[in-house]
């Protein structure tokens, strides 16, 4: 029993050298789940992740945020901000953070990311801009040439995905 264990040691240790070196697995350009937008002005949102599947919403929102929580091959299953989720080919989503504002009422972007900081405007909900840095609770957001704070509770497409 003892004679058994160094032959078979040697052995795997022939047999690994024997094996054409692999690679180490590529490191995903993004681990699912991440945050994406739109990059196209109108994008199909599919039921199967092909062509041939028949397509559940056409989206015409560049922009929109969606999150990425599935890969195969050239196709991502989203999730819109609504929690729709569907498939749609690679190539028109952006790695572009954007956000949206939610709730039932405007969102205040303020001057400086605090509560108390003065208003600058009020972002209405289901508007869509880019996403900066959050801090404090609030994030930098710009809708064209219209930037401030909102408070990131009022923000779709921050955090953690």
């Amino acid at each position: 029993m003892s004679r058994i264990r160094p032959l078979f040691r040697t052995l795997l240790a022939c047999a690994a050298l024997a094996l054409p070196m692999l690679p180490a697995p590529a490191i995903a350009e993004e681990d699912v789940p991440y945050w994406v937008s739109l990059r196209a002005d109108e994008a199909n949102m599919r039921v199967g992740p092909s062509e041939s599947y028949p397509i559940e919403w056409v989206y015409q929102r560049k922009g929109l945020p969606m999150r990425v929580v599935r890969k195969l091959s050239g196709w991502r299953l989203v999730e819109d901000p609504d929690g729709t989720r569907g498939w749609i080919v690679s190539r028109f989503l952006s790695l572009e953070r954007t956000a949206m504002v939610i709730g039932k009422d405007p969102a205040p972007m303020r001057a400086q990311a605090v509560a108390d900081g003065k208003v600058l405007w009020r972002a209405e909900p289901g508007v869509s801009g880019s996403l900066g840095d959050c801090r404090n609770g609030y994030c930098r957001f710009a809708v064209g040439e219209r930037s401030g704070w909102i408070a990131q509770r009022r923000l779709w497409g921050v955090g953690k995905p």
